[in-house]
């Protein structure tokens, strides 16, 4: 049976689907935030590094989101069998493939130094053409104090800042502005601070801007606070393991209940049953 006439009370059937109201009100807030950030970006940025775009990656969390607590919501309301294990399943599988990933991630942690350094490298030749992407990178190396993948030349890799002779930009040979060291007092942001800085050495360069690269720095931070990333995948889990939970015992009520009302239904036809 995947439907059955209600039993409960209309007040246990809220309570029931309230858990599920605001999981539905956030992954609304992420697709309108999504859908915003994309219309608001010009058409040729955004798909030149469409693989990054947060916006798209909002979209589709959020949409996905929604569908999952729109079926557990809807399933607990009408104390519809087949929507709570369809939820319970859902939940279950998305789950599992964060264990896996988690395990894969530690079990592969070697190699995954140099997917890191793929996506970096990559990130730096798509600098100028997205700009959520630009200010992702700028911040990440405000952040950690870095400069490029492995060091401050890596920035040779973006056609704007190559230092090639028949380059044309203005920013040629140089880094972006949040390489720069920080100022103290400093009122304005000098965007042009890194003008010509591959052109100098290590010594030269470094009194001016980071010249260290951020994949070390990334996973040096990583490492120390493995127990905070911890936390936040255990905080994650908990509310998926709750609610898988939950739709099973309210999966095995509803059953109960029908063989309860087949049971009475048999016992009033037959009177000496």
């Amino acid at each position: 049976h995947c439907r059955h006439k209600s039993f409960g009370p209309l007040v246990s059937k809220i309570s029931e689907s309230a858990s599920f109201l605001c999981p539905q009100v956030i992954s609304m807030v992420m697709v309108a935030v999504g859908v915003y950030a994309r219309l608001m970006k010009h058409a040729e940025a955004a798909l030149a590094c469409l693989a990054v775009d947060p916006a798209i990656l909002l979209i589709v969390v959020g949409v996905l989101m929604f569908l999952l607590t729109f079926c557990g919501c809807i399933g607990s309301l009408r104390e519809n069998i087949c929507l709570l294990q369809t939820f319970s399943l859902c939940l279950t599988i998305v789950f599992l493939l964060q264990l896996a990933a988690g395990i894969l991630g530690f079990v592969f942690s070697d190699k995954a130094r140099g997917k890191v350094s793929e996506i970096i490298n990559n990130a730096i030749v798509h600098y100028r053409d997205d700009l959520d992407l630009q200010n992702l990178i700028d911040f990440g190396q405000k952040k950690f104090s870095c400069c490029g993948g492995n060091s401050y030349k890596d920035w040779s890799q973006n056609m704007y800042f190559n230092c090639s002779e028949d380059n044309p930009s203005r920013e040629r040979c140089s880094v972006p502005y949040s390489c720069c060291l920080p100022t103290p007092n400093q009122v304005m942001i000098n965007t042009m601070c890194g003008q010509g800085m591959q052109a100098l050495d290590y010594l030269e360069a470094s009194k001016v801007i980071y010249t260290n690269g951020c994949i070390d720095k990334l996973v040096n931070w990583i490492h120390s606070n493995l127990f905070l990333l911890g936390g936040v995948a255990l905080g994650l889990a908990i509310p998926q393991l709750v609610g898988i939970l939950l739709s099973q015992i309210l999966v095995n009520q509803i059953k109960d209940q029908i063989k309860l009302q087949l049971y009475n239904q048999q016992h009033r036809a037959d009177p000496w049953y």
